[in-house]
């Protein structure tokens, strides 16, 4: 992997842009082209031109990169690891978060273009190259107009943030700050704590949450109903940017719903705007510089931390009549491998600062930025000078 132009030593900066319709978040790496942000992703992967450059078989990135294999995705031909054979070219497998499909392809480079930043402002282009896979055309299926594919942000060493850096030589951190209301965002890599805990091989991040509260009351959820199993792979608490607003398990969501109702019982209600099941008259709502003004909800960390959800992070306008309970209730099947207790949603992370740092394992989490009279609209894209 190279970098072209001055040694980069700074974090890099990118805008990362809301779809409204599908809820999903992309970012501005891959040149004429979007990348969906998906933070369990394993690796990068777009279309490619043809030709492209393959890897070979026997390459190290070539056992790395078929190390996450979906499940139920069938097995390409050849083009598997460790082949001896020096004309074979890297096969690997790639899956769409949104559509659950998946499929294979060619492991290559693909180039990407950024610029460096000093965090107030950017300073001066990066290019570089990243591993990823070429995938297929129908793979896009449900994306986003115009997009090419998806950047993987998870621990695992073909992610982006790991590749960035390896290859620019930046701490292996990044931060997030997505957008809401029409607003661009902001993604940093390799600079910018709670703790994130042990995980399964799936690389998703997840982080301690001993309990819920609903205006300062503790919820009463099942004993270690928000534990992690790690050898199995389910329960937890974790983060994901393809799904639009926090889903939680049934028993939990149902304790959650009935406490939030109570604590807004003062509040006229609106019929259902699918697929929220608890709404609210816009008119019978204040609002403040956090939202709108109802009962915090609070995720309750390790070391007696909190990460707070008001108004504007609990509730969402449907409608101009209609503001719904932002939190919907998971399928009723048994828990099977990767299979969170709770998934918070794009919409919860939504002007939030979050700084991930994969070399200490921590996770840090800003107030609601309009508490603070900003958003993460306000990130000053006019080049500076470095």
């Amino acid at each position: 992997m190279a970098t072209d132009g001055r040694p980069p030593s700074k974090p890099i900066v990118t805008r990362l842009t809301k779809d409204p319709a599908i809820s999903l978040y992309t970012i501005s790496v891959k040149s004429g082209a979007s990348l969906v942000v998906d933070l369990a992703g394993p690796l990068l992967w777009s279309t490619c031109p043809s030709p492209h450059r393959t890897i070979p078989c026997s390459s190290s990135v070539c056992r790395i990169a078929n190390r996450n294999h979906p499940a139920d995705c069938p097995y390409a031909a050849g083009g598997r690891p460790g082949s001896g054979d020096r004309s074979c070219a890297c096969v690997a497998y790639l899956y769409n978060p949104v559509s659950g499909q998946c499929g294979h392809g060619d492991v290559t480079t693909v180039r990407l273009s950024s610029n460096a930043t000093d965090g107030k402002n950017p300073l001066f282009p990066v290019s570089f190259s990243v591993f990823g896979l070429c995938a297929p055309g129908g793979l896009l299926t449900s994306l986003p107009s115009g997009v090419a594919g998806v950047a993987g942000l998870s621990r695992l060493p073909l992610s982006l943030p790991s590749q960035v850096a390896s290859s620019l030589k930046v701490a292996k951190k990044f931060a997030l700050c997505l957008p809401g209301g029409g607003y661009d965002g902001a993604a940093i890599f390799g600079g910018g704590p709670f703790q994130l805990l042990a995980a399964p091989p799936n690389g998703a991040y997840y982080f301690g949450v001993t309990g819920i509260a609903v205006n300062l009351v503790r919820v009463p959820l099942p004993r270690r109903a928000l534990d992690l199993d790690i050898r199995r792979g389910t329960g937890g608490v974790t983060l994901s940017t393809v799904t639009p607003y926090t889903t939680l398990r049934s028993d939990i969501y149902r304790t959650l719903l009935r406490a939030f109702d109570a604590a807004t019982s003062g509040i006229a209600r609106a019929a259902p705007v699918k697929p929220f099941e608890m709404c609210y008259q816009a008119s019978a709502l204040t609002s403040t510089r956090l939202g709108f003004g109802v009962a915090n909800i609070d995720l309750m960390l390790d070391r007696g931390h909190n990460w707070t959800l008001p108004g504007g992070s609990s509730l969402v306008q449907v409608n101009e009549q209609t503001v719904c309970f932002a939190f919907l209730e998971m399928g009723h099947t048994s828990a099977v491998a990767d299979s969170p207790a709770v998934i918070i949603g794009g919409f919860q992370m939504e002007n939030n600062m979050l700084v991930f740092d994969l070399e200490k394992g921590t996770l840090g989490i800003s107030w609601l930025l309009s508490g603070i009279r900003t958003g993460c609209g306000n990130f000053n894209f006019t080049m500076g000078s470095s």
